[in-house]
């Protein structure tokens, strides 16, 4: 009866693992539309690094504003260097990459 009592790591395993597919998703969608070539997870390129974004508008309800920036571009908040917009990236997925990036730690 001890056994039932414990969960099982093989139970355990798929559920974390599952856990995870969220963000690695959204970083392959990052990865196809080119925001790799800008942005990194936790250094400055030519953008800030997604964990800077993050860490700046901590606790602020900006999705619908950075998914706008996503697809429309922007410039001067991050410095001289504006960020362009991309066209290829519809609504729907800005939307998920904005959720993605504030929620990284």
């Amino acid at each position: 009866m001890q056994i039932l009592r414990r969960p099982s790591a093989l139970f355990l395993l798929p559920l974390l693992a599952s856990a995870c597919l969220p963000a690695r998703a959204d970083l392959a969608l990052a990865t196809s539309r080119n925001c790799m070539a800008c942005h990194a997870m936790d250094r400055k390129v030519v953008g800030p690094s997604y964990k800077a974004v993050a860490e700046k508008y901590a606790g602020q309800n900006v999705t619908d504003k950075l998914a706008s920036k996503i697809v429309k571009g922007g410039a001067g908040v991050w410095g001289p260097v504006p960020m362009p917009a991309n066209a290829q990236v519809s609504e729907a997925e800005s939307k998920r990459l904005a959720a993605w990036i504030l929620g990284l730690k």
